[in-house]
């Protein structure tokens, strides 16, 4: 059975989940996911707290906050193996940059649009993010005439199709972080990985 070293993991992925599944530590050991008031002291998304008390460090901590196991363990599983392909494209750097600023912007989306409705729920997760992410492998299948890494824009749209679907479907699903950042993602492909194309032409 061969081991797998430190150098050959993704470290930047290793890196976020590790800071999320110490976020949920935190909440299961010091609180309770169920507890509205501890999850808003935690850090949680909540336009009041941002707007009249300047707490804008939540549009950042949000992302590393889940309402439960399987809220952490879904995003955590995309975020496994997405992150793996797009840290090996494009570097751990820029991987932890894309990220982010996929779920930042998701979360800037989200208030916004629920300040805009004087919609006051508390919100949470790394979905904003990690829609992000399938933005950007989207943009690279369909740059590479719809197959990148094994997925095809058939399995890629399936999956966007899918996810979406079930978050307008159920209850209690942040749509707009997901969308927000799903297009977040999409600019940050058709930015980066152009880019990184472009330096590469040319080169012996």
């Amino acid at each position: 059975m061969e081991r797998i070293h430190w150098q050959e993991l993704p470290k930047g992925t290793v890196i976020l989940i590790g800071v999320n599944v110490v976020f949920f530590l935190y909440v299961m050991y010091a609180g309770s996911f169920s507890d509205s008031r501890f999850m808003l002291q935690a850090g949680v998304l909540y336009p009041p707290s941002i707007w009249e008390e300047h707490e804008f460090y939540r549009l950042i901590t949000a992302m590393f906050l889940h309402f439960g196991p399987e809220h952490l363990f879904f995003n955590m599983l995309l975020l496994y193996f997405l992150g793996s392909l797009l840290e090996k494209t494009f570097g751990s750097l820029l991987f932890l940059f894309i990220y982010l600023f996929s779920g930042l912007i998701g979360n800037v989306v989200s208030l916004i649009y629920y300040s805009v409705g004087d919609i006051n729920v508390l919100s949470a997760g790394a979905s904003g993010a990690v829609f992000g992410l399938v933005g950007v492998v989207a943009y690279m299948v369909f740059a590479n005439r719809g197959y990148f890494e094994g997925i095809s824009s058939r399995r890629i749209i399936l999956m966007i199709v899918f996810s979406l679907y079930s978050g307008f479907t159920g209850g209690g699903v942040n749509n707009t972080a997901h969308v927000a950042g799903l297009l977040a993602g999409a600019l940050c492909g058709m930015i980066f990985y152009r880019e990184r194309n472009r330096g590469s032409k040319g080169r012996y």
